[in-house]
């Protein structure tokens, strides 16, 4: 936040000052307030296709990632913005984290959700951590907190696990099924996903209709240590269902005995998602 405020957001350097100063204007005087609370906005052609046409709305973005407000709550996708300091009640800020204190985050965090992890892994969207995070892993793998893992076909990519890790069995994995979101952190990661299952996912809401593959919003399902289908799922909410839009195998398996069991865990996220 102090580097968008030294140096600028490059998405929203066109928000104009005085939209700035309006929305802190408002916040300062009646409290948190939500974009919906804003109506007098004079409506602006949106700058890409996930704009908002309010100024407002990137005024109140820009204030976010500069730290003068927080997110207080959520409902759904609409946020509520309030004054950092009075949100948190703070009298100052706190200190800034160090860089060091930074990657030691980064890296326990990686250790944590992958288990198994590169350099590549750890600083996804961050390429310029590399560096500090390498130093950070050679000396961790000195005092033998981690240790080197050679991965078939990774070539020259280098893995590294926590020694405890290396020890687990896995026992009972392959009774987990798990319907996976296309944004989930073990998707997301095109490469490593392919890497370690053989699947490379393509998100195909923005590819014409005619050249999807695998559908709309397909999401992987992961069955133990391999994911064995993708299914184009729709929500209908009306009529309090779930449809399969389109169901596609991935690889190679028994599929009698998979169908069954994904069934039976598709009843189960239709529940989740039409809960209210």
């Amino acid at each position: 936040m102090k580097l968008h405020r030294r140096e600028g957001h490059k998405w929203l350097a066109t928000v104009k000052p005085a939209d700035l100063r309006k929305v802190l204007r408002l916040i300062r005087k009646d409290g948190a307030l939500t974009i919906r609370d804003i109506d007098d906005d004079v409506l602006v052609d949106k700058e890409h296709l996930w704009a908002s046409r309010k100024p407002s709305k990137r005024a109140l973005q820009l204030a976010f990632y500069t730290g003068v407000v927080t997110i207080s709550e959520r409902n759904g996708m609409l946020k509520t913005y309030e004054l950092i300091e009075r949100h948190f009640g703070w009298d100052k800020p706190p200190k800034s984290a160090s860089t060091r204190e930074v990657s030691n985050y980064l890296l326990d965090r990686a250790l944590r959700a992958q288990g198994l992890v590169s350099l590549d892994s750890i600083c996804h969207l961050d390429a310029p951590r590399k560096p500090q995070i390498r130093r950070l892993i050679e000396s961790r793998v000195r005092r033998k907190e981690l240790v080197p893992v050679a991965l078939e076909g990774a070539v020259k990519q280098e893995h590294w696990a926590r020694p405890d890790v290396l020890e687990t069995s896995g026992d009972g994995a392959s009774e987990m099924v798990h319907i996976l979101s296309p944004f989930d952190p073990l998707i997301i990661q095109r490469k490593r996903t392919e890497l370690f299952f053989g699947y490379g996912h393509r998100f195909e809401a923005y590819v014409p209709k005619q050249k999807r593959l695998f559908g709309y919003f397909a999401l992987p399902v992961l069955v133990g240590g391999a994911i064995v289908a993708a299914i184009d799922l729709k929500t209908d909410r009306k009529n309090r269902e779930l449809l399969v839009q389109k169901w596609n195998w991935i690889g190679k398996h028994p599929r009698k005995d998979l169908k069954r069991r994904i069934e039976q865990e598709l009843h189960r996220f239709e529940r989740f998602q039409l809960a209210d």
